[in-house]
């Protein structure tokens, strides 16, 4: 593990600026009924609005809307029925003054969630859909590209590397080239190595430990660890729900290595020890 300073740059989210020098937390807010931490739990529209509200007075300035689960083996789910999902949400968190992320792999559903006041596209397949990298060119918006192999269906048996921290960069360098080529702008891209996608705990943590030389590729890092399966392993195997406090330390030490997001499930506990972590800093 390296100590690395946060990139001195600025994302631009529609109307909204993001400073990048400063750890910025993404709150997740799943509107499936099968999320592996949180399926269910905020399906209805009003139970969702509500649980990002409380997200926000709790510090996340990103609200993260997910309409597909991508947990392993998780099933596909119909672009109708994703869309459902998703875009009600939208509108409504539209009039709240917030930056508002999509997850998705479709670009029927990003269109659509911009039309509806979207600004991130968070894509866990790194806009490899069918017409994906050139939605993202024409829609000119921040979109995170993030490392997986396969699909949820088949990742867990695509774990093969020779030097996992290594070979995610030289795959996701793959992506980034792509993406330019077709048109995306450099300032749009925010690269996410992909934990607990298509990688076993032992790589996960050495991606933890090594997620310094991301930087490297000259883009900013998200870190999206949060209550995933290789931190529950580390704590002999307590449920997702239990994994606060781990989850919280694995984004400490990606903010601490140059992480300039983060994505998580417990905004009040990553924000406490963000806040610490800036009270320590400043007493230098």
């Amino acid at each position: 593990m390296q100590l690395m300073p946060l990139p001195q740059c600025q994302l631009q989210c529609g109307r909204f600026t993001l400073d990048l020098s400063q750890p910025q937390m993404m709150g997740i807010l799943n509107v499936t009924p099968d999320s592996f931490s949180d399926g269910g739990q905020h399906h209805q529209k009003d139970l969702a609005i509500q649980h990002a509200l409380q997200m926000i007075e709790e510090g996340a300035s990103i609200i993260d809307i997910g309409g597909e689960s991508t947990r392993p083996n998780a099933s596909p789910v119909e672009l109708e029925e994703e869309i459902q999902r998703v875009i009600p949400v939208v509108e409504a968190l539209s009039n709240y003054g917030v930056i508002i992320s999509i997850d998705t792999s479709q670009p029927e559903v990003i269109r659509a969630a911009v039309q509806a006041g979207a600004h991130i596209w968070n894509d866990v397949r790194a806009l490899t859909r069918p017409q994906a990298l050139e939605t993202a060119a024409e829609l000119n918006i921040p979109v995170v590209l993030m490392h997986m192999r396969g699909e949820p269906t088949n990742m867990n048996q695509l774990d093969q590397y020779q030097d996992v921290t290594e070979d995610v960069i030289h795959e996701l360098q793959q992506r980034l080239n792509q993406a330019i080529e077709v048109g995306v702008s450099k300032e749009n891209i925010i690269i996410d190595p992909g934990f607990g996608f298509a990688k076993n705990a032992q790589q996960n943590f050495q991606l933890l430990n090594e997620f310094w030389k991301l930087n490297r590729m000259g883009y900013p890092i998200l870190s999206g660890l949060s209550r995933k399966r290789f931190i529950g392993e580390a704590l002999n195997g307590i449920p997702a729900q239990e994994r606060a406090v781990g989850s919280v330390i694995g984004h400490l030490l990606s903010i601490q290595q140059g992480a300039s997001i983060v994505r998580v499930h417990d905004v009040k506990a990553t924000n406490d020890a963000i806040k610490v972590w800036n009270a320590m800093r400043l007493a230098q």
